[in-house]
C-alpha cells in the first residue's frame, strides 16, 4: 500500500494559481511595506521635525539625553567620553546644525550632542 505524502499547501496541484498568486502578491506586500525611503525620516515637509524630550517612552528606556556629558556611567557603562549623536551612525543630522534626523527616534530630532543606549559609532 502506497502511503500518501503529507499535503504541502504551496504546491501547484494543491492550490489553484489565484490562490498562489493571492498568497505571494500579499507576502510581497508586507515586505514591501516594511521599506522606507530614508528621506521619510530627513524632514517633515514644510521644515524641520520636533525636538525629542528626554521624558519621551523611548527616550527615556533608552538613557537619551540632549548633553551627553549628563549621561549617568553607572547605569549606561557602554558609554565612553566623546561619544555623542554627531559621532552615531543612527545620526543623520546635517553637519552645522545644532538639531537632526536620527534613525532610532524616527520623526523626531535628537541633539548632535546628545547621547543614548543605542549609540553606534560611525565607520
Amino acid at each position: 500500500m502506497r502511503s500518501r505524502r503529507p499535503e504541502r499547501p504551496f504546491e501547484p496541484r494543491n492550490r489553484s494559481r489565484r490562490q498562489l498568486l493571492g498568497v505571494l502578491l500579499g507576502v510581497g506586500s508586507a515586505a514591501l511595506a516594511g521599506l522606507e525611503s530614508p528621506r521619510v525620516h530627513a524632514q517633515a515637509p514644510g521644515g524641520p521635525l520636533p525636538h525629542l524630550s528626554p521624558s519621551e517612552p523611548l527616550a527615556k528606556a533608552l538613557g537619551y539625553t540632549d548633553n551627553a556629558a549628563t549621561v549617568d556611567r553607572a547605569k549606561f557603562p557602554t558609554y565612553k567620553p566623546g561619544d555623542r549623536c554627531a559621532e552615531c551612525r543612527f545620526y543623520k543630522g546635517v553637519s552645522g546644525k545644532t538639531w537632526g534626523a536620527c534613525q532610532i527616534f524616527a520623526g523626531k530630532d535628537v541633539n548632535e550632542h546628545g547621547w543614548c543606549a543605542s549609540f553606534s559609532k560611525k565607520t
